[in-house]
């Protein structure tokens, strides 16, 4: 098994910046490419930022390009959000994934087979 706990969310204002990290523990050997996915009250849960093992290849959602930034420390087995320019809309509960199967970059959920528990991030105006 895998564990994964996030950390860094919190209250910004717009325009400001956060930085999330996901910490993995266990059987991480197991564990391949990593996600951030973000789920706002009555909506469903969406791809935010993925990158693959390696950290080589990576994939961010159109509405965060620019603003996000997805990285990997493999020797602490953690990945990282960091987010800037933030927006109202970017309020949600941001969870992390990680994905069993070697070689590909899921961007759905149904991708990853483990989760953190999330954490919320809120942006004021």
């Amino acid at each position: 098994q895998v564990q994964l706990v996030e950390s860094g969310g919190g209250l910004v204002q717009a325009g400001g910046s956060l930085k999330l990290s996901c910490a993995a523990s266990g059987r991480t050997g197991s564990t391949y490419a990593m996600g951030w996915f973000r789920q706002a009250p009555g909506k469903e849960r969406d791809i935010v930022a993925a990158i693959s093992r390696s950290g080589s290849r990576t994939y961010y959602r159109d509405s965060v390009k620019g603003r996000f930034t997805i990285s990997r420390d493999n020797a602490k087995n953690t990945v990282y959000l960091q987010m800037n320019s933030l927006k109202l809309e970017d309020t949600a509960v941001y969870y992390c994934a990680a994905d069993h199967i070697n070689g590909r970059l899921a961007v759905v959920p149904a991708g990853y087979i483990y989760w953190g528990q999330g954490t919320q991030v809120t942006v004021s105006s």
